[in-house]
């Protein structure tokens, strides 16, 4: 049985979160796109905790049902503390066996801090510590450091100012089996980092939303024997990096990102890391510093060239969320019009679902229920022939589904930082 699993998500609990992220609006969702694994979310937070134990139905071993949908508990918490005189301020996500201890989690974590607060539990004790008193309650919890790569609160994001995961972590690093790479960044870019090897990379949307282009952005996929499936079988093949159940991760783009590359916004100009660590990270246009992307603290940190790959990697697949590709496909400027609505829905009521289009289908099928065009652009999405514009300095990136439309923005970038003078003018 195939499981796609997204692990990381919040609940209507959580700040900044739709009023619709409820086991209703999860359940519904989450069968549009093909999801049939999903995290609870928030399970710190009182009152979500008590609808999880009120509506939750255990099926098998740690897995629960609600409306034929199956969740496993999960939450995230965020620890806030100094570390050589540094702020410091790193996310977690943690899996739970079972609703019997994260009741007993609970109690515990209670005594260090408001956990009605926000759906994401907030302590003000360091990293190592939160693990070493999560691990006594239970060894079967499972610790992830959350997208890992996000420059306030991920564990090697530019802020947090930690270069490797046991210097974060320290002892406490024997319990660290997986990282989430987190919509700033794919396989390939952790790949880079030798120190990475030994975890494994999993990929969840933290969604705030239940829609489908929301949820399930990116996800894990697995074979799991139906008879075996449990939350043991599913946190045993993410900390063995078993590529027998753990098939691959599907990923977004991260040249989406707002901070992907270096660049300057009111400046026009966006620099791939190498091209700013040359220049110094001047801009070429106003000899300001320029704002650092998310790629530039992967290249300061790699030991490797770009293009590696582990010898024992967990594969993945890059995509587009369907309502995206048909608004490029169509031309339509409002990426959730009532005509992408309407062929989307098209497609996901003859296909089933969103990720079966996506990934399955074949062609000749799609053909007869979409325009030619559509099919293209999946296809083009499916085989990884989208390239994308890079976001930089708050600008989100750009899929282009033609070459010649790449070509024309890369000659236009090239331009503008030819035609400027050159950064040692202002170094």
């Amino acid at each position: 049985m195939q499981i796609i699993a997204d692990l990381h998500i919040h609940s209507k609990y959580a700040r900044a979160t739709s009023k619709e992220m409820d086991l209703e609006h999860l359940s519904t969702y989450s069968k549009i796109k093909g999801i049939n694994l999903l995290g609870t979310g928030d399970c710190t937070h009182p009152s979500w905790f008590s609808e999880i134990k009120k509506k939750l139905k255990e099926r098998r071993d740690g897995i629960y049902d609600y409306n034929q949908t199956n969740f496993i508990i999960t939450g995230e918490i965020r620890t806030i503390y100094k570390k050589n005189d540094k702020l410091r301020k790193v996310d977690h996500l943690i899996l739970v066996p079972n609703i019997e201890v994260c009741e007993q989690m609970n109690d515990s974590l209670k005594n260090l801090g408001n956990l009605r607060l926000d759906g994401r539990a907030s302590f003000y004790k360091s990293a190592p510590e939160i693990v070493e008193k999560i691990i006594e309650i239970s060894k079967d919890i499972m610790i992830i450091p959350a997208h890992i790569w996000t420059s306030w609160y991920g564990v090697l994001g530019e802020f947090s100012d930690f270069n490797k995961i046991d210097e974060c972590y320290e002892d406490q690093t024997k319990h660290i089996h997986a990282l989430e790479t987190g919509l700033s960044s794919d396989p390939m870019m952790n790949w880079r980092l030798s120190s990475l090897d030994k975890f494994t990379l999993v990929s969840n949307s933290d969604s705030h939303s239940p829609w489908p282009w929301r949820l399930g952005r990116e996800v894990n996929v697995f074979e799991i024997n139906d008879e075996k499936f449990s939350y043991k079988e599913i946190v045993d093949a993410i900390k063995k990096k078993d590529r027998r159940r753990f098939l691959f991760t599907i990923e977004c783009n991260p040249e989406y990102g707002k901070y992907h590359f270096d660049g300057h916004r009111k400046c026009n100009v966006s620099l791939s890391p190498k091209e700013a660590i040359k220049n110094n990270n001047i801009c070429p246009v106003c000899g300001k510093k320029l704002t650092i992307g998310v790629l530039h603290r992967v290249e300061l940190l790699a030991d490797r060239e770009e293009g590696f790959v582990p010898k024992d990697a967990i594969p993945f697949k890059t995509l587009l969320p369907l309502y995206e590709i048909i608004s490029h496909a169509l031309k339509v400027n409002q990426l959730y019009s009532k005509k992408v609505i309407e062929e989307q829905d098209k497609l996901i009521k003859h296909f089933k679902n969103e990720f079966n289009v996506l990934l399955n289908v074949d062609k000749e099928e799609l053909m007869k229920v979409t325009d030619e065009v559509i099919v293209d652009a999946i296809m083009k999405v499916r085989n990884n022939e989208v390239k994308v514009i890079p976001g930089y300095d708050g600008v989100y990136g750009k899929p282009v589904f033609s070459e010649s439309e790449f070509n024309k923005f890369e000659e236009n970038r090239r331009k503008v930082l030819r035609r400027q003078s050159k950064l040692g003018d202002y170094s």
